[in-house]
């Protein structure tokens, strides 16, 4: 009789995270458009990126058992097909233009909300998302067919030139009455991805010195005796990682420093863990076992007298070591997106915050931040814990739990054309390439 292999504990938690956080994505979704909620708050609209964070989570969902193939083909088409046909145009209540969206929807109309902006790095994360989509849809029904047809129009249509403004780098964002936002996208962030995809577009592909001239601003620093390419929230050294894997493969700068972005994240996670070790500012909880800053939400604006100190507390911020912001709010989700990079030392975090901070466990997976700090109406350990969850916290959590388990989108992502492409324009070489 063959031994039956059971789970291990750490798969058991894994998963339970995973499914936990998957309902958020199905409850929280528009099933006429496809749209996601940003965040668990009354009215709150949806987020492009996150709908890009649902569509990369939409394959894990069906490979889990979370929910059929059928049922993930059905919402996949109707977002692919509402992005599609949604108007793109100057008009201030237009869903996009030249193929970018704008950052936040109306959940019900698709529209423009907020004044906000045309956000290229958003996009990007929502374009990402169709082409996991259109990678792991590959079967030969009719719908299977129309999902890859229109992620590779959608991606098409993206004028990645335009969004230059003239200049080598890319801009963050343009507005119809104001037109381009004064920042662009330089020193080392999030945008690693954009430049990838940008770079592989076979009809407006930014030109190879644009990646060049991002990576020319780059900060390579040393912090706690480790040199890595610096930059202090953790989310920058995980989103682009979503769906590609850097283990291996080296552009020019990370060929120079004779290591790859995975090893980067990885020495930025130790980075991350030394700082709550230290802990400069002397705040509650933080320790070898409880760390993660991240962009997140917190319990400020404003000050409170904690422990005889006055102390400062912000909202959401993207917070970083060590040069701040810090003011002693934990991210779970900066943990467990860390997995794929240093799973010694995120999965007994992850089982330190489950189990020290119970209330921080709730029926759509971890909240998105505490603060142990801040003192608690009822005077627990926990402290101010995050009413709300937002989905560009819970969104990260599948793929990159998925990615330390199998690997899936990341095998997905190495299958696409563009993405190849626009590493090898890059300057990427190595490793699976």
């Amino acid at each position: 009789m063959s031994r039956m292999i059971r789970p291990s504990l750490d798969d058991d938690l894994l998963e339970g995270i995973q499914r936990d956080t998957f309902a958020y994505l199905m409850d929280q979704v528009n099933p006429s458009n496809g749209l996601v909620r940003d965040r668990t708050g009354e009215g709150a609209p949806s987020s492009i990126a996150v709908v890009g964070f649902a569509l990369a989570a939409y394959p894990v969902g069906v490979e889990r058992g979370f929910w059929s193939r059928a049922d993930a083909v059905a919402l996949t088409l109707t977002t692919l097909r509402f992005f599609w046909n949604s108007p793109q145009g100057t008009e201030p209540d237009a869903t996009g233009y030249k193929g970018f969206y704008y950052h936040f929807l109306d959940m019900q109309t698709g529209r423009r909300v907020w004044e906000c902006e045309l956000s290229t790095v958003d996009t990007t994360f929502l374009i990402a998302g169709m082409l996991t989509a259109a990678a792991y849809f590959d079967q030969e029904f009719v719908e299977e067919i129309e999902i890859r047809t229109l992620a590779d129009a959608l991606y098409r249509r993206v004028d990645w030139r335009w969004a230059q403004n003239g200049k080598a780098t890319v801009t963050h964002g343009w507005k119809p009455k104001s037109g381009f936002l004064k920042y662009r996208w330089e020193g080392y962030d999030e945008a690693l991805l954009l430049y990838v995809l940008g770079l592989g577009s076979p009809t407006f592909p930014l030109p190879e010195e644009s990646y060049a001239a991002w990576t020319s601003t780059y900060d390579w620093t040393t912090i706690y005796d480790r040199e890595f390419l610096y930059a202090g929230p953790l989310f920058i050294h995980q989103f682009s990682h979503l769906w590609i894997d850097f283990r291996g493969i080296q552009d020019a700068y990370m060929r120079d420093k004779g290591i790859d972005y995975f090893e980067n994240s990885r020495r930025a996670t130790y980075v991350q863990q030394e700082y709550a070790v230290r802990n400069p500012h002397g705040f509650k909880g933080y320790g070898k076992l409880a760390w993660g800053l991240t962009a997140s939400d917190g319990p400020g604006p404003g000050s409170r007298r904690t422990d005889g100190k006055k102390r400062s507390f912000f909202g959401y911020k993207a917070r970083g070591v060590p040069y701040g912001p810090d003011d002693g709010t934990l991210a779970p989700w900066g943990i467990i997106a860390s997995l794929p990079f240093a799973p010694e030392i995120a999965l007994p975090a992850i089982r330190h915050c489950q189990d020290v901070y119970p209330q921080t466990r709730t029926s759509y997976g971890f909240v998105g931040s505490f603060n142990p700090t801040y003192p608690s109406r009822t005077g627990d350990a926990v402290g101010w814990v995050c009413e709300e969850h937002f989905a560009l916290n819970q969104g990260p959590n599948i793929s990159m739990i998925e990615n330390y388990r199998s690997g899936l989108v990341w095998r997905l992502m190495r299958d696409c054309p563009y993405i190849v492409a626009g590493l090898r324009r890059a300057g990427f070489t190595n490793g699976w390439l």
